[in-house]
């Protein structure tokens, strides 16, 4: 994508079900959980590359032994740095007692990160926070292992606030108004509340002690009933897993299906992740063997190893995030490679109008390097339409054209380059906006030589948010080649709205479909439509989430996509550009045919899955409005 933008994040939870003895036997290293997390966690590197952190539980570990280890790192190489601490810690002991390197009672209960439960995470910093104190997983501990929590999500909600409000409410004082903090305490209180009715319950009952009731309530434990009562006023898109620090874990995902969780389970181990390929090629299974977490419900794992499936919360109509197939997810999916050669097919016929068909002289390239395989499916669909024309013209022969006629036709191809080159190696350090501009117009470096004068040059990326590198480079760079006419192509539609559920997307202001939308009322005389959308936004503000509606979708509503469209190329063509400039968007119909079982497209039209995205969309609208850099959740 020519315009970065970040998602947060990934999440792997490993829970061996055989004793680790079992594990030093078969595989021949009682580190197989803790290698298999490393694999996990590289393998989703794409989704997070600011942080990761790692927690382990080990069980049937003696009081006064560690049996909860974490980790994390904000370092340049988070993953590496993590491992290589912890790998670090392992080789001292190694070195220090190199009789135990066999023993693995022993090195449970002396060497740290050897366990049963692994849960690990990676993030990108968002809101401008990429501290320490960030990264997940995070820790709630307590000296009764029912009540120690670990929590690590790939998430976002929309009304932490009320969500923080509600703790407060209950007689608690959240050290941050963050709502990974909101979410771990709000189950943190669930969890104590359910132990101690638990207890008074086992106490009654049986006239049992605090030590003897502890193994009775780590088995009696109601996770359902916990996550129910905890998710019960969440709104947001969200893959939570959890580690209760007996034994117990979870993994809920929000009832839209927003956010991705994908699990497999054999007699051996459990596994869950944010991608389905990475699960696959970590331990060689099968695409049919990985499933998904139901929307709406958990994925429980009782410390004894009996693992469910639970309804937590009414799922609603599966809005899962379209991003994450156009652009965020590993292409090595095979369901998300088809359809993203599909998204680059299905926007050709546009294509072909505007070059008038005339293939002979269009040169079509891609976007590097996430680009590449809508370009695929652009380059079968230009392959079909020449191979139309090639039997027409020998269908029109009617058997008398000659060999070398029939060559010459068969030999017709489109034109397909490479062009646009990254540069991996360079940076835009410098603070001074002049000098950063000319930096980033050297980002990319271009093939000279293969584009003619009279050239069209069709080069798709995967979705325009800001425009910003477009303007100050690609467009810039590929005008050096002198085509005639520069088409760049989406194979995402126009974003125009904000996200609220894990994507870096916050600010109207940053989205130049939103910029065009305004120069085009500025244009028509209907700027007067900015003032009152804001009226609109602010008079909902006080009301209730169920009771908004997005007033910004009137911004657009005077003007059709390619009036959009339009505006937007004519605002990233600079003066010094020769060459024409046209820019086409996938259309959000295709969006659906390319990936119907992920219909999450309210950046695209603005129709929220949850209530509370139609408050951030108005309250961004605000913040832009005022002139406030601020985000609206």
């Amino acid at each position: 994508m020519s315009d970065a933008i970040k998602h947060e994040c990934g999440i792997a939870m490993v829970r061996l079900l055989k004793p680790l003895q079992y594990y030093k036997d078969k595989y021949g290293s009682a580190f197989y959980g803790l290698n298999k997390m490393y694999l996990l966690m590289e393998k989703q590197h794409n989704r997070g590359q600011d942080g990761a952190g790692l927690a382990s539980i080990k069980f049937n570990v003696a009081p006064g032994t560690r049996y909860i280890s974490r980790i994390r790192s904000n370092a340049d190489q988070p993953i590496q740095d993590i491992f290589a601490q912890i790998n670090g810690r392992l080789n001292d002991l190694n070195e220090e007692f190199p009789e135990k390197i066999e023993d693995v009672n022993w090195q449970v209960n002396n060497a740290p990160y050897i366990g049963n439960l692994y849960l690990g995470h990676v993030r990108y910093g968002t809101f401008g926070k990429n501290s320490i104190e960030s990264v997940h997983p995070f820790l709630r501990q307590s000296n009764w292992m029912h009540k120690s929590l670990i929590v690590a999500g790939n998430f976002n909600m929309t009304n932490s606030k009320r969500l923080f409000n509600d703790l407060v409410e209950i007689g608690q004082h959240p050290k941050e108004m963050t709502d990974t903090v909101t979410v771990m305490e709000k189950i943190g209180h669930f969890i104590d509340d359910e132990v101690a009715k638990l207890y008074k319950k086992i106490k009654e009952e049986r006239g049992v002690n605090k030590k003897d009731a502890s193994p009775l309530i780590e088995e009696h434990i109601n996770i359902k009933k916990v996550l129910k009562r905890s998710a019960k006023n969440w709104d947001g898109g969200y893959a939570i897993a959890g580690l209760l620090g007996h034994g117990d874990s979870f993994v809920l995902r929000d009832p839209a299906g927003i956010r991705p969780a994908f699990y497999y389970k054999d007699d051996e181990i459990v596994v869950v992740a944010s991608e389905r390929p990475v699960i696959q090629t970590v331990f060689n299974i099968q695409i049919k063997d990985v499933k998904e977490i139901d929307p709406g419900c958990a994925l429980i794992i009782k410390r004894n190893g009996k693992i469910t499936m639970n309804k937590i919360i009414e799922p609603l109509p599966k809005k899962s995030c379209s991003f994450e197939r156009i652009y965020f997810s590993r292409g090595s999916d095979a369901d998300i490679y088809n359809e993203r050669k599909k998204l680059g097919k299905l926007v050709f016929p546009e294509i072909l109008k505007r070059i008038k068909n005339d293939l002979k002289n269009t040169v079509f390239s891609f976007i590097p390097n996430t680009a590449e395989t809508s370009f695929y499916g652009m380059r079968e669909a230009a392959e079909d339409f020449l191979n139309l024309q090639k039997t027409k013209a020998i269908l029109n022969g009617r058997g008398t054209l000659s060999a070398e006629q029939v060559t010459e036709i068969l030999s017709a191809r489109p034109r397909i380059e490479k062009l646009a080159i990254k540069d991996a190696k360079l940076r835009t350090f410098i603070a001074d906006d002049n000098s950063r501009d000319d930096l980033v117009a050297h980002v990319y470096d271009v093939t000279y030589g293969i584009v003619k004068p009279k050239d069209n040059l069709v080069v798709i990326d995967d979705s325009i948010v800001r425009g910003t590198t477009l303007k100050k480079s690609i467009i810039k760079i590929l005008d050096r080649l002198h085509p005639k006419k520069i088409i760049i192509v989406s194979s995402a539609p126009q974003i125009r709205y904000p996200d609220c559920y894990g994507i870096d997307m916050a600010r109207m202001g940053d989205f130049i479909a939103f910029r065009a939308a305004l120069e085009l009322l500025k244009d028509t005389n209907q700027y007067h439509i900015v003032e009152e959308v804001y009226n609109k936004c602010k008079e909902m503000q006080p009301l209730e989430d169920a009771e908004i509606s997005n007033a910004v979708k009137e911004i657009y509503q005077p003007f059709t996509n390619e009036q959009i469209s339009n505006k937007i190329a004519e605002m990233l063509k600079t003066p010094e550009i020769n060459s024409e400039v046209e820019i086409i968007f996938q259309t959000v119909e295709n969006l659906h045919i390319a990936c119907p079982n992920h219909l999450g497209d309210w950046y695209f039209t603005g129709d929220y899955p949850t209530p509370g995205g139609n408050r951030v969309v108005n309250d961004s609208f605000i913040n832009f409005y005022e002139g406030n850099k601020g985000r609206a959740y």
